[in-house]
């Protein structure tokens, strides 16, 4: 019997060191934050999951799991303050509410609301629209109707300030945050790019058998229609970038914090973030991230993350960097998006 309990021990033992392990990768913030899970109405689809953060002053505990993240929030607290500033969140091919965790964090203890919709057939569970014609006007009516639930259905929308609205975006999310504020990208020009400048976005879409790659089932420009309620945005490594040009980028009329990786080999900069910062001009806030890579902007990973999303360039702190990343963030939308 002595054995059997030498192997409960040891499998005791395993359990604790890994659960203080899970514990100490867990995303946390230097203020309270609550949070919150909902479901939104989409008038033209599927209920949306809507992750939702905010400042509080309940006692937060590493208890909640987004996907593979562990947070450490106060679930369903109550709000603490008023006038709020309001940030969306919209996140890349093949991901969820918890891509952008730790920025969303940052914001909340900054005294932000943030509020990031799974986007219904693109994310981590279910990609059956990605490259479809309707694919990133849904994106963009995503945002919408996640705006329209917080300002008006969600029980603390009070707590918001509606002349202080923000939208963050990454990859397929980055190009779905521009259409929201005026840009309109023309799909048209996705067959005689890939068929000349293969790159990653090309790839995905001939594994989705995308008739974009065909030039069939183009959505017209007129489709991609600007939310007015969005003050300022924040875009990192916009992907799909070679669909925008000067005059489709013509209608965006606010402040952009624009960030690329110098390591990023899934968006180039040449064919997807230079077109974005050329049009834009002095709207834009360009930064670039030394070593960075595509995924480099996503939550750092814990102990469950996949390589292929986690890996980084030799000598490159996926947290360090973050740290700067959120402050400027931080930063950028608290000057444009004053309170008044």
């Amino acid at each position: 019997m002595k054995w059997l309990f030498g192997v409960l021990a040891a499998i005791v033992l395993v359990a604790a060191v890994v659960f203080a392990l899970v514990l100490s990768g867990a995303i946390g913030a230097n203020r309270p934050v609550g949070f919150q899970l909902v479901r939104a109405a989409d008038p033209e689809g599927a209920p949306l999951t809507v992750a939702i953060w905010y400042p509080t002053n309940a006692q937060p505990l590493p208890t909640t799991m987004l996907g593979l993240t562990l947070l450490d929030v106060a679930p369903n607290a109550g709000v603490a303050g008023q006038s709020l500033p309001l940030i969306v969140i919209s996140h890349g091919n093949g991901g969820g509410p918890g891509s952008h965790a730790d920025t969303a964090m940052a914001l909340a203890a900054s005294g932000f609301i943030v509020a990031a919709p799974m986007h219904t057939g693109d994310n981590f569970r279910d990609e059956s629209d990605v490259g479809s014609g309707h694919w990133l006007t849904d994106r963009a009516r995503h945002i919408r109707a996640t705006l329209d639930y917080m300002l008006t259905r969600w029980p603390d929308h009070p707590h918001i300030a509606p002349g202080r609205i923000g939208v963050f975006g990454f990859s397929a999310g980055a190009l779905t945050a521009l259409v929201t504020i005026g840009a309109q990208p023309d799909l048209s020009r996705v067959a005689s790019h890939c068929t000349t400048s293969p790159e990653f976005a090309c790839t995905l879409l001939q594994q989705a058998h995308s008739e974009l790659l065909q030039g069939r089932d183009v959505p017209p420009l007129t489709e991609f229609a600007a939310d007015p309620r969005i003050g300022a945005a924040v875009v990192a490594a916009p992907g799909l970038g070679f669909t925008l040009t000067p005059a489709g980028l013509s209608r965006v009329n606010v402040p952009v914090q624009l960030w690329a990786g110098d390591a990023d080999t899934n968006v180039p900069y040449a064919t997807n973030t230079g077109p974005v910062r050329e049009g834009l001009g002095t709207l834009a806030e360009f930064h670039a991230a030394p070593n960075a890579r595509h995924f480099s902007f996503l939550a750092p990973c814990g102990l469950l993350g996949p390589p292929s999303l986690c890996s980084e360039p030799q000598g490159f702190d996926r947290r360090a960097f973050h740290r700067s990343f959120n402050t400027q963030v931080v930063a950028f939308f608290e000057a444009k998006l004053p309170a008044s």
